[in-house]
Parts: structure tokens; C-alpha cells; sequence
């Protein structure tokens, strides 16, 4: 296959990645980040903070051998439907089952009495509690990890904002004038988003050639034997505040960690959130320190980190933590790019190559 060939296969591939409402994805640039590495030689990736796994899929579309990570569950889930997943879908007669109550089977019913009136309505919180025992008792694991994919898209182009950072739900149920959101995309039931986020990530699976894994680790617990480490942290802006994608996203983590879920909530607070635990990777004191232990422990891969033009730490200081360990450092300044529910025109991408040999 020629290269232009291979190109523009790698771009139809690309193409087929499923729209997402999360924070921060990537899937708008991933095409941009892998033309900047087009002269590196690596055949082994690791995504280390992989979320949405815009990037990963990118890779994966190239014939790499990526392994995704990210330290959240429902984030294991997607990684596991669309990078490890090469050949199995999920068929319609499941799809079209998920949230229809079997016979003879027991469902919790969690969702409806914790978070009534909070999220969503009831009705629709007692066909999530179906539809999360219908997952769980999938027995083929790509099959549930694409059901997992399609409920978390449903849920989140059901929400205002599309996060679970406060309640909201008045937004859609206020009999009122409306200048924001998509009260068509609100209004329409689960089964019908379902459906049709099953359908995208059904046409999203590949087989690339390259053999490809998902994991659910903290980033430095993972064995550093990468040819290419890629690096997209939570995002802390210039006035310390930082993303933390476990409190966005908490609902989406506990409908995954059913079981666990009752245990893991705090009762007291409006918005049911989980009981919080200190991210060192979002907090502005401790952010520096994990980035040079990062760098430490996989200083004898390429390293790629996509970041902000206002991060914290600043571009300059998070180029020279990559000098400490690489021997040349490329920084290139990308668009000026506007994530959803930001008002910040100003910043730019910015993408950071470090390498031990001049390219």
C-alpha cells in the first residue's frame, strides 16, 4: 500500500470515531497530533490518560499497538469497546433489549431511589436501573463494554451541559422560552439514543493488525516499555483550577460500579456526587511534581503531551521538566481551539515532542 494510500485509509478510519459530549475529547485534533509525528519511528503506544479515547483510536488507525489507560471505570469501558475491541459488535436484538425488563430477572433499583428528581425523571431512572442490570449480565465483554459506550453517550446528551456537575434538571422540564440547549436531544427517550450510539460504535470497530489493550490504572503504576508515551492530563487553567473528570462524570462511574455504588456516595451532598478524593493531577501544588515523575518514569520513551498555551504549569516550565529527561524537545503551537461550555478564545493547543535524537 503507498503511502497516500495509506493516508487516506487512515482518514476514512478516522472518520468513523463516534461524536462525544465529554469534556476535553480530543476527536476534533487527533488527525492534526498524529501529522505532527509522521517522521518518528515507534510501533508501541501508550495512552496514558486516555479518556474519551479520541487519540488512541487514532493511533490504532495507523497500525500501532496502543495500550489505553485511564484511571476511571467508565472510562476502561470505552477504551475497551473501541481500542481493544477489533471484530465484535453489538447485534440489535440486544440493543433493542437493553431496557426492557426480562423475565424472571431482579433489578435494583438504585438510580430511582437515590437520585430522583435530580438528573432525570423518574421513568427514566428506573429504565436506567434495567438497563444497567441488562449490561451487567452481558457475558461477552465487548458486547457489554458497547452497551456501556451507548448508555454513557445517552446519558450525557440527556444532561444540560452535559455533565452531572449540579442537578439541572429544571432546565429540561420548565415550561418555558428557550435560548439554550437541544430540548429536542432531551426530550428523546434513552431507547432511541441508545440505539443510535450503539449503532456508532458498532461502525467504529476495526481491526487495525495491531494488537491493542485497555487498562484502568494510575498513569505511574504502568510498566514504562513504550516506544511512544502520550500524555493529556486534566486541564488546569491559569488560575489553579483544575478539570476533575471523576466529579463530572461521577454518575457515569457509578452506574459502571454498581455494586459498589451506594458505598461510594456522599449523602450529603444535593447532587449525589461521590465521596471526593484529592486529584493530585488537578490540583495546581502537586501538579508539577507528578509531571516530572511521569516524565521520570518513561524517559526512555518518546514522549507526546498535548496541553494548553495557559496551563499551569506554564509551557515553559513544562518544556524544560521534558529537557531533564530528552534530549531535544519540539513545542508546536497548534489553533486557537474553544472547548464546549468554555468562554476562553484566547488559549491555543500547544503539543510537546520530546526525543532522544534529532528528528
Amino acid at each position: 500500500m503507498s503511502s497516500s494510500t495509506a493516508a487516506n485509509q487512515t482518514r476514512a478510519d478516522l472518520s468513523r470515531f463516534p461524536r462525544t459530549r465529554y469534556q476535553g475529547s480530543k476527536r476534533k485534533l487527533a488527525g492534526a497530533i498524529l501529522a505532527e509525528l509522521h517522521d518518528l519511528k515507534f510501533t508501541t503506544v501508550l495512552d496514558a490518560f486516555g479518556g474519551t479515547g479520541a487519540v488512541s483510536y487514532a493511533f490504532k488507525c495507523t497500525g500501532k499497538q496502543v495500550t489505553y489507560n485511564d484511571i476511571l471505570a467508565f472510562n476502561h469501558q470505552i477504551g475497551r469497546a473501541l481500542i481493544e475491541n477489533d471484530t465484535v459488535r453489538l447485534d440489535d436484538d440486544r440493543i433493542n433489549a437493553i431496557g426492557a425488563p426480562q423475565a424472571g430477572v431482579e433489578y435494583g433499583n438504585l438510580i430511582e431511589r437515590t437520585f430522583e428528581g435530580i438528573y432525570f425523571t423518574d421513568e427514566e431512572n428506573r429504565w436506567l436501573d434495567v438497563a444497567v442490570g441488562n449490561i451487567r449480565r452481558l457475558t461477552r465483554r465487548y458486547e457489554r463494554a458497547i452497551a456501556w459506550f451507548a448508555l454513557f453517550q445517552s446519558a450525557l446528551v440527556k444532561r444540560p451541559y452535559n455533565l452531572f456537575h449540579r442537578s439541572n434538571l429544571y432546565m429540561r422540564t420548565a415550561d418555558v422560552q428557550r435560548s439554550f440547549g437541544n430540548k429536542a436531544s432531551w426530550d428523546r427517550s434513552f431507547a432511541e439514543h441508545f440505539g443510535v450510539f450503539a449503532a456508532e460504535a458498532n461502525a467504529a470497530v476495526i481491526d487495525s493488525g495491531g494488537t491493542c489493550r485497555a487498562i484502568c490504572r494510575d498513569a505511574l503504576e504502568v510498566e514504562p516499555d513504550y516506544d511512544l508515551v502520550y500524555v493529556d492530563t486534566p486541564y488546569i487553567n491559569r488560575s489553579g483550577v483544575g478539570v476533575d473528570y471523576r466529579e463530572f462524570y461521577h454518575f457515569l462511574e457509578g452506574m459502571v460500579r454498581y455494586g459498589e455504588w451506594p458505598g461510594m456516595i456522599d449523602l450529603d451532598s444535593k447532587h449525589r456526587r461521590l465521596i471526593r478524593r484529592r486529584d493530585p493531577w488537578s490540583n495546581a501544588d502537586s501538579c508539577h511534581d507528578m509531571f516530572r515523575r511521569l516524565f521520570e518514569r518513561f524517559r526512555n520513551s518518546i514522549l507526546v503531551v498535548s496541553y494548553r498555551s495557559d496551563g499551569v504549569p506554564t509551557v515553559n516550565r513544562l518544556a524544560g521538566m521534558l529537557r531533564d529527561v530528552k534530549r531535544h524537545i519540539r513545542v508546536i503551537d497548534g489553533p486557537s481551539y474553544q472547548y464546549a461550555l468554555s468562554t476562553n478564545r484566547r488559549t491555543r493547543e500547544v503539543l510537546m515532542i520530546g526525543t532522544d535524537s534529532a528528528a
